[in-house]
C-alpha cells in the first residue's frame, strides 16, 4: 500500500476532521490491539443514566492524538525546538496511551486481574507494538515512562493539564449532553508555552485554566461519579469476582474463551506473558455484556440476580452520605437479607456493602499547573489565581455511601 493511501481522515463530531500525520500512525490505528477500543466504551456504564454516552475509547484516543497535533503546531510556533523525531513519539504516546483499558474500564482492575493497572497494560502493550515494528515507538515509551529528560513531553501526555484530560472532558460532555463539563480546548492549547524544558500555560489563558478545573469538578460528581453509574460499576465488579469465585470451585460458567482464561487463572503483573497479552487483546464489552445475558440464567442466585440488575438496568439502591455508614445498620440488614433468600451472611456482602468515593479537582501534591506571568515569573495556578473557589477545588472531597436492594427500603 503506498504512503498516500495511508494519509486518511476522519470526521470527528468534535473536532470536525482528524488527519493521521504519517504511514507508521495508520499501522498503528489499523492495528487489531488499537481496533479492539472500538468495542471499549469510554464511559462504562454511564449509558444506563445519559444514553447518549455510547462513545468509545477510540474515538477519545484519535481526540487526543488531534489536540497533540494541536499543541504541537502552537509550541513551534513559540519556537520551542520539537524535532520530527519528537513530535511522532508525542503522537504514539498519546495514541497509545489507553491501550491497555478493559471492557468497561474500571470493573476488570479490581475483579478478574489482580491489582493490574490499565496503564500497566499499555505500557506492555505497547512493548509488545515495538517489536513489531522493529523500534519504531521506543522514544514514545520513554517518553511515556516519565524517562525522557524534556518534561514537558511527559506533561502533554499526563499531567493535571494535558491531552487526555482536555479530549475526555470536552468530548465525554457532548456525548453524555452535560454542558457544565464543556471545555475551551483550543484556546487552552494557544495559551500553552515552554520554559526550560517544562509546560506552562501563558498569564492570559488562567481564566481558561480556572474554567477547566470548574468543568472537571462538576463532571467528577453529576457524571464520572453519578451514583447510578457508581452502582452499576460497583454491581458489574461484584459479578465478575462472583463468577471468578464459582469457576475457582470447578463450576463452568458459559463465556468467551478469553474472559474463562482470566476467570480460571489468577493473573498478576508478573504473570502477564505474551499469552495473556495476547488473550487480553480479545477481551472487550462484549464479551461482558454476552457472559452476563447467559448468567442471568444460572442456577447460582448471586450470579444471576446481579447479572439481571445489569442486563435489565434494574439496580442496587445507593445512598450518598458525607458521614461514614455504621456498621451496625449493614449488618441488621444483611442478616434480614440473606434469611429471605436463603444464602450465608457471607454472601449477602455481594448485595449490601459500603465504601467511599474521593475527588479532587486539582492536586496540590502531584505537578502543579504553572502560570507564566508577564514579568516571567512562574507560579502555582492556585497561587496566580484571584479566585477563591480555585482554592477549595484542591480540597479532596470525600463521599460515603450504602448499597443495598430495593426490597430492603
Amino acid at each position: 500500500m503506498s504512503q498516500i493511501n495511508k494519509l486518511k481522515i476522519f470526521n470527528d463530531p468534535i473536532y470536525g476532521f482528524i488527519t493521521i500525520p504519517n504511514a507508521l500512525i495508520y499501522d498503528l490505528i489499523q492495528h487489531s490491539y488499537f481496533q479492539r477500543l472500538r468495542r471499549i466504551s469510554q464511559m462504562g456504564l454511564s449509558y444506563l443514566v445519559y444514553p447518549g454516552a455510547n462513545h468509545t475509547r477510540f474515538h477519545h484516543a484519535l481526540g487526543c492524538m488531534h489536540l497533540m497535533q494541536k499543541a504541537v503546531e502552537v509550541l513551534r510556533f513559540k519556537e520551542v525546538i520539537i524535532s520530527p523525531e519528537e513530535e511522532n513519539a508525542l503522537y504514539i504516546a498519546i495514541l497509545l496511551h489507553d491501550i491497555g483499558h478493559g471492557p468497561f474500564s474500571h470493573a476488570m482492575e479490581s475483579s478478574i486481574v489482580e491489582d493490574v493497572h490499565h496503564e500497566e497494560i499499555s505500557l506492555l502493550l505497547m512493548n509488545q507494538l515495538n517489536i513489531e515494528f522493529q523500534g519504531q515507538l521506543s522514544l514514545a515509551i520513554q517518553v511515556f515512562k516519565g524517562e525522557y529528560d524534556r518534561k514537558f513531553m511527559l506533561q502533554l501526555i499526563s499531567s493535571q493539564l494535558d491531552m487526555d484530560r482536555m479530549d475526555y472532558l470536552k468530548r465525554d460532555s457532548f456525548y453524555s449532553g452535560v454542558s457544565e463539563g464543556n471545555v475551551n480546548s483550543e484556546r487552552l492549547i494557544q495559551m500553552m508555552n515552554v520554559v526550560d524544558d517544562v509546560l506552562v500555560i501563558e498569564e492570559k489563558g488562567i481564566y481558561s485554566v480556572e474554567k477547566f478545573l470548574m468543568s472537571r469538578r462538576l463532571m467528577y460528581w453529576q457524571v464520572y461519579l453519578h451514583k447510578t453509574s457508581l452502582v452499576a460499576e460497583l454491581i458489574l465488579t461484584k459479578v465478575l469476582k462472583r463468577a471468578k469465585e464459582l469457576t475457582e470451585r470447578g463450576v463452568i460458567l458459559p463465556c468467551s474463551e478469553p474472559l474463562l482464561f482470566f476467570m480460571q487463572n489468577k493473573v498478576t503483573l508478573d504473570t502477564f506473558d505474551q499469552k495473556t497479552v495476547k488473550l487480553f487483546t480479545k477481551l472487550d464489552d462484549f464479551d461482558i455484556i454476552s457472559a452476563l445475558k447467559s448468567w442471568e440464567n444460572q442456577d447460582d442466585f448471586i450470579l444471576s440476580s446481579l447479572s439481571k440488575m445489569i442486563i435489565n438496568r434494574d439496580l442496587l439502591k445507593i445512598k450518598l452520605t458525607n458521614d461514614k455508614v455504621p456498621l451496625e445498620e449493614l449488618q441488621i440488614q444483611k442478616e434480614r437479607f440473606s434469611i429471605q433468600n436463603k444464602i450465608s451472611l457471607a454472601e449477602s456482602n455481594y448485595f449490601i456493602f459500603k465504601g467511599k468515593i474521593k475527588s479532587q479537582a486539582y492536586s496540590k501534591v502531584a505537578e502543579p499547573i504553572r502560570i507564566l506571568n508577564k514579568d516571567k515569573t512562574i507560579e502555582d495556578v492556585v497561587e496566580a489565581s484571584d479566585q477563591l473557589n480555585l482554592k477549595s477545588l484542591s480540597k479532596l472531597v470525600t463521599k460515603y455511601y450504602i448499597c443495598f436492594p430495593k426490597q430492603l427500603l
